[in-house]
């Protein structure tokens, strides 16, 4: 037989390998036509056969299934490989920013200025003495390194400016709908503080996209500068409470020494503050026991980190730190208008952020009129100068001063004197203080939406029958019930339980809604009305004063209240307008309920009794009308608050004095502070004219509607109630008779009837203590009654009588149907009348306190 080629054998063998490849690919699709023609022809029967866990699971494990996982991740490797290019590309532009010379621009001194809306100069918040706000790494102790790296970034000195794990939290943190905090490296902070701070308030920048920013550039940071250089720049950076960024600053302000000084208790305290700088300012009271804390957490991570021992970490807890704290006054020398000042500063933190505040270059011109307040200032003076402390017991003072037509306040004082010790640097102007009487005007207004009431009406008797709704007995500062008086009346005396039945009758959460509409806008907030109840009436709630002055001034604006504001104007160091004034303005009550509280609160006459006929200085002002409300809260019966409201035309003025603590004064009425209302008035009224060109004293103009009725004035919507109404009362508790209300104890009066504008409901007002919504609850059906007995012994009437249920009151001796002699009596006795005169028939009868009788039969004489 003939040999076979070579060519031919390898013919042989290419064949035979091409028949098995074919063979086994022929079997695999055969084996993959077999299982598709195996699954059901229904779709969604295929999808629920093929996800069956045996199938689902055995597909996975298999060969085929580990190589299209394979795929898969890689695939997505290779998509984020790609998307994090393409985010790096996409934020390249922002990376020269970040380079060392540009950077450096970015942390700097700069200084913000403050002026009165005539551009006199108030303020320039450079800090004390000539130093920068920048150091050098060498200029900073080591202590505050230390302490800052162990509470923001223990691991600062391994990662590359971001660290995995803080992403992973904040990325969960962004899942679960929250803000993406606590997974920032200290890198990451720097890059924030730089170049984020501007965008805190745009949520358009917020986010997983200003995260992934943020995080590119910390790693750019990184690359550029070395851990030292970023640690210095994040120092000078930070925001260290108040008017201070970079620790410099923040060392001079508040130990008076260099950075370079810092010693560790300072350096843990200082550590602490970034994290919360509104929280943890070492000037805001509320806040140091959280600072102290803070302090020692900085110190327990410092020795985690081994920076410190533990000993000395117990040693620097010891230090009564803030007890170092140099006095907050020290850093506003040369200020005008201390008060109102940081009152704006307060303010543009909360609307641009402490970190943009602090870091200045503001131009802010504010709506203060230097001019008013000098004039405000110089009474305040004359007023602490003059009077008596021994006798009134008060050494504190606060007045707020605002233009009707646009809520701009034009003056402030918040003290005595900012430089007074103790107390001159708080705030009273802004801080809760009950408004005693002051408060009625609003509480008045309310009640006059309803259409029974005007400045005559006289539902609203001064009379001490509200102890059961009130919750207590009600007096009047005089002591005395003047019984039914007009709303004018009851409103300008400032007469107590008109105004609490005045409240009662409108409603107490309607009354205090009103009140917060007009202006005083923390009035009883929180829950707190629900305690006060009635008392809300009379000031029983705290006000702040500057609120307060909003109010009167929406009632001096024909019921529209414009939106209170200190600021002008803020542009930042590039002239960019950041803030601007616009006025908003909402119409709160209707112009003729204004107007009748007006015209009470401007009526001398009506106030006589408050000012018992004498001339008061700064409730009376030659030549200016004005509309005036005083106001007293009491504490055990002792004046505590004296308040003066007043406002013109043109302007609002409310003025307190009292003690900075909650002392009670020894002596003193609420006219006093009208000593300070007179010049500023008359000052203001004169030389101030933003807004109302109006004549020097002109009045409001009464709105179209008013009714004149009897010389009072009423609303358009005014209907008189009805009167005449007759009921029957008991004369013991001054309450409805009842079938059980002794004949002898019933007293018909005549009642006004009108309808309470809440419930809907008849209300019906009646005269000398009585009250028509309540029945005699005095009498009961089955009391027991008084008996007597009585005969004829010669010419005397001998009775013998026993009392009930109740003390006796008087014995009747009655001859044919007339009394002939009657006595008091009490207890159990006799008694005896001589009787010479004519007679048929006679009997004796006998009367408790409660009106029941007794009577004995009928005799002959």
């Amino acid at each position: 037989m003939a040999k076979k080629s070579s060519k031919s054998r390898k013919l042989n063998v290419y064949s035979n390998l091409t028949r098995r490849l074919k063979t086994k690919k022929d079997s695999s699709a055969r084996k993959r036509a077999e299982y598709l023609a195996s699954l059901p022809k229904n779709p969604v029967q295929r999808f629920f056969y093929r996800v069956h866990p045996k199938r689902f699971w055995s597909y996975w494990f298999s060969r085929r299934g580990l190589f299209m996982l394979i795929k898969l991740v890689g695939i997505f490797i290779l998509l984020m490989v790609l998307l994090a290019g393409a985010l790096f590309a996409y934020y390249r532009k922002d990376l020269d920013a970040i380079r060392p010379s540009e950077l450096a621009k970015q942390v700097q001194t700069t200084v913000s200025k403050y002026y009165d809306r005539n551009d006199k100069l108030l303020w320039e918040d450079k800090g004390e003495g000539n130093y920068k706000l920048t150091v050098k790494a060498d200029q900073i102790s080591e202590y505050m390194k230390q302490a800052t790296v162990a509470i923001e970034d223990r691991n600062f000195y391994k990662h590359g400016g971001i660290s995995p794990i803080g992403i992973a939290r904040a990325a969960i943190t962004d899942l679960r709908g929250e803000s993406i905090q606590g997974g920032s490296t200290l890198t990451q902070q720097l890059v924030k503080q730089v170049y984020f701070a501007d965008e805190a308030h745009d949520r358009s920048l917020s986010g997983i996209p200003r995260k992934i920013k943020e995080m590119i550039l910390a790693i750019e940071v990184e690359r550029l500068y070395d851990k030292d250089q970023i640690l210095t720049l994040y120092l000078n950076e930070s925001p260290y409470g108040g008017r201070r960024n970079g620790v410099q600053s923040a060392s001079q302000t508040y130990f008076g020494i260099p950075a370079s000084k810092i010693n560790l208790p300072q350096a843990a305290l200082l550590a602490g503050v970034p994290n919360q700088p509104g929280l943890y300012d070492p000037y805001n009271e509320a806040g140091n026991e959280a600072l102290i804390n803070r302090q020692h957490e900085v110190l327990n991570k410092m020795v985690a980190n081994n920076y410190i021992t533990q000993k000395e970490a117990d040693d620097a807890k010891k230090v009564p730190i803030l007890d170092k704290i140099r006095p907050e006054s020290d850093q506003y020398s040369n200020i005008k208008a201390p008060h109102f000042v940081q009152m704006v500063r307060s303010q543009l933190e909360a609307e641009l952020g402490k970190a943009t505040v602090g870091k200045g270059g503001l131009t802010i011109k504010t709506t203060l009129d230097w001019g008013v307040q000098k004039e405000l200032k110089k009474a305040m003076k004359k007023e602490f100068k003059t009077y008596d402390p021994s006798y009134y017991g008060f050494n504190n003072g606060a007045a707020t001063v605002q233009d009707n037509t646009n809520g701009q306040i034009i003056a402030l004082m918040g003290s005595r004197d900012y430089n007074y010790p103790g107390y001159g640097q708080n705030n009273a102007a802004t801080s809760f203080i009950q408004p005693g009487s002051s408060i009625k005007p609003e509480v008045y207004a309310q009640l006059l939406k309803s259409d029974g009431f005007g400045s005559g009406t006289k539902t609203l008797t001064d009379s001490n029958d509200f102890a059961k709704e009130y919750g207590a007995p009600l007096q009047n500062a005089d002591k005395r019930f003047e019984g039914a008086i007009t709303l004018r009346k009851a409103l300008a005396e400032s007469r107590n339980i008109p105004a609490v039945k005045a409240m009662y009758v409108a409603g107490v959460e309607s009354t205090i809604d009103n009140i917060r509409k007009m202006g005083d806008k923390y009035y009883c907030t929180r829950g707190v009305e629900q305690q006060a109840g009635l008392s809300a009436a009379i000031g029983g709630c705290g006000t702040r004063q500057i609120d307060h002055v909003n109010a009167f001034a929406t009632l001096a604006n024909a019921g529209t209240r414009h939106e209170q504001s200190s600021i002008l104007s803020v542009k930042n160091s590039q002239g960019q307008t950041l803030i601007k004034w616009k006025d908003k303005s909402k119409q709160i009550l209707d112009p003729e309920i204004a107007y009748i509280i007006g015209d009470i609160l401007s009526d001398p006459y009506a106030r006589l009794g408050l000012t018992k006929g004498r001339y008061v200085t700064g409730v009376e002002i030659p030549g200016i009308k004005t509309a005036v409300k005083t106001g007293t809260s009491d504490l055990n019966g002792k004046p505590r608050d004296l308040w003066v409201m007043t406002y013109s035309k043109k302007i609002s003025m409310g003025v307190w004095l009292g003690n900075a603590t909650t002392k009670a004064l020894k002596n003193g009425n609420s006219l006093i502070p009208g000593k300070i209302v007179d010049p500023v008035m008359k000052y203001t009224d004169k030389h101030y004219d933003e807004g109302v060109k109006s004549k020097y004293g002109a009045w409001l103009k009464e709105p179209k509607g008013i009714k004149h009725i009897g010389g009072e004035l009423y609303p358009s919507w005014y209907k008189k109630s009805s009167s005449g109404t007759s009921m029957t009362f008991d004369k013991v508790s001054k309450k409805l008779a009842t079938k059980c209300t002794p004949s002898g104890a019933e007293i018909k009066l005549t009642v006004t009837k009108s309808t309470n504008p809440i419930t809907k409901k008849d209300i019906y007002m009646a005269p000398d203590g009585y009250d028509a919504s309540q029945k005699d609850d005095k009498h009961k059906c089955g009391d027991d009654k008084p008996t007597v007995s009585a005969k004829r012994e010669g010419n005397k009437i001998v009775a013998d009588y026993s009392q009930g249920g109740h003390g006796l009151d008087t014995l009747y001796f009655i001859v044919d149907g007339k009394t002939v002699h009657k006595e008091s009596v009490s207890g159990n006795g006799s008694s005896s009348y001589t009787y010479t005169g004519d007679g048929n028939k006679a009997y004796v009868k006998v009367e408790d306190s409660y009106y029941y009788t007794g009577r004995s039969g009928t005799f002959s004489l």
